[in-house]
């Protein structure tokens, strides 16, 4: 008798396997399913972002009237913390306790400080709106609140995704490291479109209330789906927390020894002149869509849907192309070349008045930004000793994140700048392109410094391996089926 559950599984499944980038990742000892769950901590990381890049600064900027520089200051604030992701890495790699779990601790206190952020965030912003008994409060505290909710989620967001990428590493073989890390962003762009929509939906007819039930909502689904994602992910291996330790290298060691090898320092200043190239705006596209072209707040936040997009398709071809042998500076100058054009186009838009374009140039940069983002990522994987693949994650993500935070409050003195030496009406829309002009420039600048890296071939290091030494199997481990983390031996 024909069985269609069966076959409905194994069609999913095949499809699964053949469409979805970079699933040929998945083994028998690792499937497709156990990966498409660990990877829901980049989904509430997607959602996270969405909220503050994409809603909230809107929000407080055209809503609430909170000057642009205060807003970027408060995105930006993160910045403190991302210098610390390479740091944090190194420190997972390392890190010893009781049942030898590395990288869950960390998961769990990011996960925790996310929350803690999106707990805050309501009351500032009804301090801020003047909404029910928050109209007498003083306007400090509902600011220096947003600020202290910003902070706490971005910390949390640098934890989860720098120690979540180093653990999905932890559990495929190092040829695959870089799938199953692109893997891992990929599904960061699903939870930002799939986010997007839904915050769309949600506040379609704006109210303060509305988009504090949205963040008191973000908060339990932070909660929920990195526990789900995280459960039975590391073994519960007691034989590494008693192992004997011999003369383990430090930090500023660790460090110099991956920035040493050629090639890896000039990569690691074109990912940051890419990264604020690509970034510097991401807190004035919705204020621009909003002021300069008239959108609403639920068309505002469906640019974040247009710019995942493209990201999702810039990262599968970039997979797809260097999987058939391309090299990673040629598709970062790729990528790089693509934002420049893209970057026009906004320009553009705004002398035409037309929404469109301004969805074609988000678009355009989305797919630029998958390119350069999965290039460089995969180089900076490729240059890393086999024993600090955490370290060598967290080096990328402090880039990555400083170079981000930087752009993010510059964009936003250069518009207020603007604006503040003109008429708010003459400049509206100058205020915003000189930002978007400026972003062409740093593109150029990572382009021209790309070039001589398509020359140098950077390999992983091949030098001698510091990790623990490990006992036999079944020395000190807990195993059985209540144990929630002991169907799998990572070394």
């Amino acid at each position: 008798m024909f069985d269609y559950k069966v076959f409905a599984l194994r069609t999913i499944s095949g499809l699964g396997a053949r469409y979805l980038p970079f699933a040929d990742v998945a083994t028998k000892e690792v499937p497709l399913s156990r990966l498409l769950r660990l990877s829901l901590f980049q989904v509430t990381v997607g959602m996270a972002l969405v909220l503050m890049i994409g809603t909230l600064n809107r929000v407080m900027i055209v809503e609430l009237r909170v000057p642009a520089t205060l807003v970027a200051g408060m995105l930006a604030l993160p910045l403190v913390f991302a210098p610390f992701r390479a740091l944090i890495g190194f420190r997972s790699d390392r890190h010893r306790s009781a049942l030898g779990l590395r990288r869950l601790p960390y998961i769990f206190k990011g996960t925790m400080l996310q929350f803690g952020g999106f707990a805050i965030m309501p009351f500032a912003l009804l301090v801020l709106s003047g909404y029910g008994e928050a109209v007498d409060a003083p306007r400090w505290i509902g600011l220096s609140s947003a600020a202290l909710a910003f902070l706490l989620v971005g910390a949390g967001v640098h934890i989860v995704q720098t120690v979540g990428l180093a653990l999905a590493t932890d559990l495929v073989s190092e040829e695959d490291q870089p799938k199953v890390v692109g893997l891992m962003y990929v599904m960061l762009l699903v939870g930002m479109i799939v986010s997007a929509f839904i915050y769309g939906a949600l506040l379609e007819n704006y109210t303060p209330g509305r988009l504090i039930q949205a963040i008191q909502g973000s908060a339990v689904v932070t909660i929920a789906v990195n526990f789900f994602a995280m459960w039975k992910q590391e073994a519960r291996d007691r034989s590494r927390a008693m192992a004997a330790q011999g003369p383990q290298p430090g930090f500023a060691e660790a460090w110099a020894r991956l920035t040493g090898r050629p090639g890896v320092f000039r990569v690691l200043v074109v990912i940051a002149l890419g990264t604020a190239g690509f970034g510097m705006a991401d807190v004035l596209v919705e204020p621009f869509g909003g002021q300069v072209l008239g959108m609403s707040v639920a068309e505002t936040t469906r640019l974040t849907v247009f710019l995942a997009c493209g990201s999702l398709i810039g990262f599968t071809l970039a997979s797809r192309w260097m999987g058939r042998g391309s090299r990673p500076a040629d598709i970062t100058i790729i990528g790089a070349g693509i934002g420049v054009p893209a970057f026009g186009l906004i320009v553009w838009s705004s002398v035409m008045v037309s929404v469109p374009l301004l969805f074609a140039g988000i678009l355009l940069a989305g797919f630029g930004a998958g390119l350069f983002g999965h290039a460089t990522l995969t180089a900076t994987i490729r240059s890393a000793p086999r024993d600090h693949v955490g370290l060598s994650l967290g080096a990328w993500g402090s880039v990555q994140a400083t170079a981000a935070g930087l752009a993010i409050a510059t964009g936003g003195v250069v518009r207020d700048t603007i604006v503040a030496n003109g008429a708010v009406v003459a400049t509206a829309a100058s205020s915003y392109t000189t930002v978007f002009l400026l972003e062409a420039g740093l593109l150029t600048l990572a382009i021209l410094l790309a070039v001589p890296l398509r020359g140098l071939a950077l390999r992983k290091a091949s030098g001698p391996v510091s990790a623990p030494a490990a006992l036999p199997a079944g020395d000190g481990d807990v195993q059985g089926a209540a144990a929630p983390f002991a169907d799998i031996r990572t070394g």
